[in-house]
């Protein structure tokens, strides 16, 4: 095999705490596939959960990552979404069966065979990637490929918990993190006052929060100064669901905005009574990418990212678990 035929990729094999540089043959796209030539590829939490054991039955061995951004260089046949050399996003939904009742009713994020990129496919940690059109998106031009990048999953759970949260016009962030600095900015091009809650003593985030226009930042250990209409919860902690039900108003919700959270505890069901929501969110369609695609350069939403080399993917998953970024880590991969 021809060294052009070979990619390098980041990999991850069950019982190894870092992902290993290796040397892949190149996918070849099969009927309805795009070959992306990746430029870069943010870093999410979620990556975290899989190399943590925290999300079950990861496909093995595995290329990690969900925020792709690459230009498509092949194509399998029935392809007409794209052209060969335009610049498309791939996110972490990448397969779906296209025929069970959740689909054909415009709820494909929770189609029971749906297949996730970087998780049960490969994803982006790499130097080239297959998706199915159906889930590849043109991206705005006005961002770079890194840039882009964190739209891609920060950006669109981030909205598609902001839709969930209904017309809330004080919403509290819990977590203030990739998801969060993007979400605030639609909080403020909509109108919404924005209250934050980071780690306690992080005050790094907090003054991070109240530059992105947040009209309040403080611990999740802290209470909300007023009644909030809604709260959105990044962080994977399942202590802060009772803590977001007892900030919101009667009639309010919490979205919890993570695939994965540690237990909920017990608690007095007086924090759910008066109508209090509780929902999560789940995975997105492709109604939530188009619009949020079309809307992230009306805001305009400006992604604060750290961009590192695809071979330092360990570096930037530890700095994530750690909570030493501010907004989002992407691999640079060209």
């Amino acid at each position: 095999m021809t060294d052009t035929a070979r990619m390098r990729a980041m990999v991850f094999r069950t019982g190894t705490a870092r992902l290993s540089e290796e040397r892949w043959a190149r996918p070849e796209p099969a009927a309805g596939q795009v070959l992306i030539e990746v430029a870069a590829c943010a870093v999410c939490r979620t990556d975290l959960h899989i190399l943590d054991g925290e999300l079950a039955d990861p496909k093995q061995p595995l290329i990690p990552g969900h925020e792709i951004v690459g230009r498509v260089v092949a194509m399998g046949g029935g392809v007409d979404r794209f052209e060969l050399g335009q610049r498309v996003g791939v996110p972490w939904l990448g397969w779906t069966c296209g025929g069970c009742p959740d689909c054909l009713a415009g709820r494909e994020n929770l189609c029971g065979r749906a297949r996730f990129t970087g998780y049960t496919l490969d994803g982006g940690y790499a130097e080239y990637a297959l998706a199915d059109q159906r889930y590849a998106f043109a991206l705005p031009d006005s961002y770079s490929d890194v840039e882009a990048a964190p739209l891609l999953c920060a950006g669109l759970i981030g909205y598609r918990s902001l839709r969930l949260a209904g017309d809330a016009a004080r919403v509290g962030i819990y977590g203030f993190g990739a998801a969060a600095h993007i979400v605030a900015q639609v909080c403020r091009h909509q109108g919404r006052a924005v209250y934050a809650f980071s780690r306690p003593g992080d005050n790094a985030a907090q003054a991070f929060a109240r530059r992105l226009g947040a009209v309040w930042a403080g611990g999740s250990d802290q209470p909300a100064p007023e009644p909030l209409d809604a709260a959105i919860i990044f962080a994977p902690i399942g202590a802060l669901v009772p803590v977001a039900l007892e900030a919101v108003r009667p009639g309010g919700s919490v979205v919890c905005g993570g695939i994965h959270m540690s237990d909920i505890p017990a608690m007095p069901y007086r924090l759910l009574w008066r109508e209090r929501i509780l929902r999560s969110v789940a995975n997105l369609t492709r109604r939530d990418a188009e619009e949020f695609l079309t809307l992230a350069p009306q805001v305009p939403i400006r992604t604060e990212i750290e961009a590192l080399p695809l071979a330092e993917a360990n570096t930037a998953l530890d700095r994530l678990r750690r909570g030493a970024l501010s907004g989002a880590a992407v691999l640079r991969v060209r």
